[in-house]
């Protein structure tokens, strides 16, 4: 028989693709998009145009920009653990998207300019006028999403398995009459 892959194996394939693919797409973005110019995909709901955020969701804390990447690393840490840690496939891959998000947004605080650990996350996913975000945005989105549904199937199951049905209950009762 095979030898069983390894929980963190997924967890670690996805957050590997997750910070190739939003590497490159920032790189791309840097070199075709404009700071003042949207290109429109759908109308406008969502479009492409470059914007620097040295702040958090919805450029919150721009001013602490280091503050922000030290947090960026510890949390990379302590999902690196998780990942590594994964009992579940559904863990895995949802803590691989996270993982992966956090890599790409802290690689840009870390490396991107103005400066070592103060650098801005470079963005280009235009949502409507309320902000602009990017690839690894996406991907803690999606990474958080995997991780509640997993979590609420997990939690349904357990409360199935933990209160028997009535049919069976009803089966169960029968059987001990008949012992009696």
């Amino acid at each position: 028989m095979g030898a069983r892959v390894p929980k963190y194996a997924f967890a670690f394939a996805v957050a590997g693709a997750t910070v190739i693919i939003d590497q490159v797409s920032k790189a791309v973005a840097l070199a075709q998009l404009s700071t003042t110019e949207r290109i429109p995909l759908l109308g406008d709901l969502l479009g492409l145009q470059l914007a620097f955020n040295p702040g958090a969701i919805l450029s919150f804390g721009s001013g602490a920009t280091p503050l922000l990447t030290a947090i960026g690393v510890v949390v990379t840490v302590v999902l690196f653990v998780s990942a590594v840690r994964s009992r579940t496939t559904w863990w895995a891959v949802g803590i691989g998207f996270v993982l992966g998000g956090a890599i790409g947004n802290v690689l840009d605080r870390l490396f991107a300019p103005p400066a070592f650990g103060r650098g801005y996350v470079t963005d280009f996913l235009a949502y409507s006028d309320l902000f602009i975000g990017n690839l690894a945005d996406v991907a803690l989105g999606v990474g958080a999403i995997v991780l509640a549904i997993g979590l609420v199937r997990r939690r349904h199951g357990a409360e199935e398995n933990a209160a028997p049905t009535p049919s069976l209950a009803s089966e169960e009762m029968s059987e001990r009459m008949e012992k009696s």
